[in-house]
Order: structure tokens, then C-alpha cells, then sequence
């Protein structure tokens, strides 16, 4: 069965949406660090913590993970700060 949308595995990565995590305090320097990026093909790709084993056991009712899903979490002011950044449509 064909699922309505697939991530695209050939796009590349256009623009950081939001402020870089060291602006906002959220990493030191190092590379493991949450963030925000637009692709090339409008999809939005987020880095932060896998918390699938936890929180995915807590999920509300109508809320499911696919098996190649992972639940990620991301400091709030992250996305605040890319919400300017955010197209309406």
C-alpha cells in the first residue's frame, strides 16, 4: 500500500529556519544540537532528541508512530524563533 507522502531521500537542505541553537543557547559548540531546516522540495527536516521509547509509549488517542518514525523533541524556543520563518502555506 502507498502511503500519501514519503520523505524524498534525494533532497537537499536550502535554508535554517529560526536562529542556529547556539544563538538561542540551546547547544555549546559542539555538533549534536537541535535544529530546523527547509529542503530543497518544501519538506521540513528537525533535528533534536529520539524520545520515541518514552513518549512514544504516552502517545494521545488518534497518535501514532509508522515503524520508520521517530518521535523528536525540540527546546520550545526553537520553534518560537523560526515561526517568522514558517510559510503560511
Amino acid at each position: 500500500m502507498t502511503r500519501p507522502w514519503e520523505a524524498d531521500p534525494t533532497t537537499t537542505f536550502k535554508r535554517r529556519l529560526g536562529k542556529s541553537p547556539q544563538e538561542l543557547g540551546n547547544t555549546t559548540d559542539t555538533p549534536d544540537c537541535p535544529d530546523i531546516w527547509e529542503l530543497e522540495n518544501g519538506d521540513i527536516a528537525v533535528i533534536g532528541r529520539d524520545l520515541t521509547e518514552s513518549l512514544g509509549r504516552e502517545l494521545p488517542a488518534g497518535v501514532s508512530l509508522g515503524s520508520d518514525e521517530r518521535l523528536v523533541v525540540i527546546p520550545r524556543n526553537m520553534l518560537v524563533a523560526a515561526k517568522p520563518d514558517i510559510p503560511s502555506v
